[in-house]
């Protein structure tokens, strides 16, 4: 049987087609941020300088997030992070550099903690004690780009000044510090750097940094010397007291100069090393261009001469003492006082006027036989003779004194020795102590005892004649002094009667006195007319007076 079912009635399958996904409005907020995020984590990126590690040998107050990295006091960096390294031994500190200071972080560059420092050099770090201590940065001069760094322990006294760096050497380093100053004739023109002992061991050396415009200054015979404290130096010439500066007085401190005859030297170059002198009068003497070495022999102690106590001639110095010694004869078994001193001609010559010193020069800077021949001449002829002498009593100092003295005795010189021994008169402390030993014992030989019974007797016998002397004043106050004064009462008035017989106007005496006047005055003109006839009349003398006719 056929089905006959409709198929109409039959299910078809019928085809859909799939919705697509509609994003909500809520999604879109989240979406711009999320982009807003990524703009700024990339414009961060690419505004952000370099990393770079700096290893400190302690923390000193450096602090993750807050200490800053600065120079000339503009913030250029922060530190990110603080850790220790190398067994605890040491401290290395991660910081982020801004961009625009990315190009001081090369090779040479110096990093170092700032803190605060109250020094006699001066004061620094003080905005420290608000802020916290912050990093320091000198840049380096190398163009090579660098990451990592080993920081300073101390700050450096000289960042970026203009200036000159040089070298000094001192066998002792006194009161000189780091930061130290240097001046120029008082004005302060440096400091010192650094100073280390040297690898000799035997002396220092010193970093000294000249700023401009002051570097001309510095020349090849530039002298320094140590200004630190009091210098104090006690000579023939009495006690001299220098001192720079009360800051170098207390902190120390060098100075410099350059002298007359190095004025024309050329300029000293970077690092040019130089000697630091103890004081002002050993920096600036002047080098001796030619010197002659001596010896003496003294018969007397030496006590208070000192290597470099000046030799003078006549007063005028003319050379300075070298070494003191001994001298030893194995014949007589004798030991006595060697000094050793130079002589310089130069320095004698300038003391001669300007004409004599070429002939004078002659003779001390000719050959050495014709040294010898005028030397001896001196010697031998004028008497030049070496005698110790006291510059000072109050500090004993004592210098060696050349004379002429032609009564002096004749002495036996080796003139072939070398060096050669000059002869010695006696100082002036033995002859002293010699006319004293004299006084005393003229003193001592005196009969002190007998002159003393002699004194007493003497004192006794003038005790007894004052005690007369008074026994008789007291009569005469007693006896005679009354008597006396009636005397003079009565000679008071004899006085008074002649007075008034002889010295008042209208006294007798007066009256009589000018009666006596005029009776001579009338005599007077009596004898002139006489005296004139006789010379008109000669023969009156014979004939008698002969009447006139009229």
């Amino acid at each position: 049987m056929t089905d006959t079912t409709s198929r109409s009635d039959v299910p078809r399958a019928t085809v859909s087609r799939r919705k697509r996904m509609h994003v909500s409005v809520v999604w879109v907020i989240p979406l711009l941020a999320a982009l807003v995020a990524l703009g700024v984590a990339v414009q961060r990126l690419l505004a952000e300088g370099p990393s770079v590690d700096i290893v400190f040998s302690n923390g000193n107050g450096i602090e993750a997030g807050k200490t800053l990295i600065k120079y000339k006091d503009v913030n250029i960096g922060q530190v990110t992070s603080v850790r220790l390294i190398d067994k605890f031994s040491r401290v290395r500190v991660t910081a982020r550099v801004a961009k625009s200071a990315a190009g001081l972080m090369v090779e040479g560059t110096k990093f170092w903690v700032v803190a605060p420092h109250i020094g006699l050099t001066g004061v620094s770090g003080i905005s420290t004690l608000l802020s916290g201590n912050y990093i320091g940065v000198q840049p380096g001069h190398s163009a090579r780009a660098a990451r990592e760094f080993v920081g300073l322990d101390e700050q450096p006294r000289i960042t970026d000044e203009a200036g000159r760096r040089f070298r000094l050497t001192s066998a002792t380093l006194g009161s000189l510090d780091v930061g130290s100053p240097v001046y120029y004739r008082s004005l302060r023109v440096g400091q010192i750097e650094s100073h280390h002992l040297a690898n000799d061991g035997q002396s220092f050396d010193i970093g000294v940094f000249i700023a401009e415009p002051y570097v001309r200054l510095i020349r090849a015979q530039t002298r320094f010397w140590n200004a630190g404290g009091i210098d104090v130096s006690i000579g023939e010439n009495g006690v001299d007291i220098r001192t720079a500066s009360l800051l170098a007085l207390l902190a120390g401190g060098v100075s410099f100069d350059t002298p007359d005859f190095g004025i024309g030297s050329p300029a000293a170059s970077e690092g040019a090393a130089f000697e630091l002198h103890s004081n002002r009068v050993s920096a600036m003497k002047a080098p001796e261009p030619f010197s002659r070495h001596f010896v003496l022999s003294f018969n007397e102690p030496v006590r208070g001469l000192n290597v470099g106590a000046p030799v003078t001639l006549m007063g005028l110095p003319v050379g300075e003492v070298t070494r003191i010694g001994f001298t030893y004869d194995p014949k007589t078994l004798e030991v006595h006082p060697l000094v050793h001193f130079n002589f310089y001609p130069e320095e004698a010559i300038t003391r001669f006027p300007a004409e004599q010193q070429p002939a004078v020069r002659s003779h001390t800077e000719s050959d050495v036989q014709k040294q010898m021949v005028m030397l001896r001449k001196l010697v031998e002829e004028r008497g030049l003779r070496a005698q110790l002498r006291t510059s000072s009593l109050l500090t004993g100092q004592r210098y060696i004194s050349f004379e002429f003295e032609p009564r002096a005795t004749k002495v036996r010189v080796d003139w072939s020795q070398d060096p050669l021994q000059l002869p010695v008169a006696p100082g002036q402390i033995p002859d002293m102590e010699a006319k004293l030993s004299s006084i005393l014992a003229k003193i001592d030989s005196m009969p002190l005892a007998e002159i003393g019974q002699r004194t007493s007797s003497a004192l006794k016998t003038l005790n007894q004649t004052l005690s007369d002397a008074g026994a008789l004043l007291r009569h005469v106050d007693v006896s005679t002094v009354p008597e006396l004064k009636k005397t003079l009462a009565d000679l008071d008035k004899v006085l008074d009667g002649a007075n008034a017989t002889l010295v008042d106007r209208d006294a007798p005496g007066q009256q009589a006195l000018r009666e006596a006047l005029a009776e001579v005055a009338n005599a007077a003109r009596s004898l002139r007319a006489l005296t004139d006839y006789l010379e008109r009349h000669p023969e009156a003398l014979i004939r008698g007076k002969v009447t006139e006719s009229k």
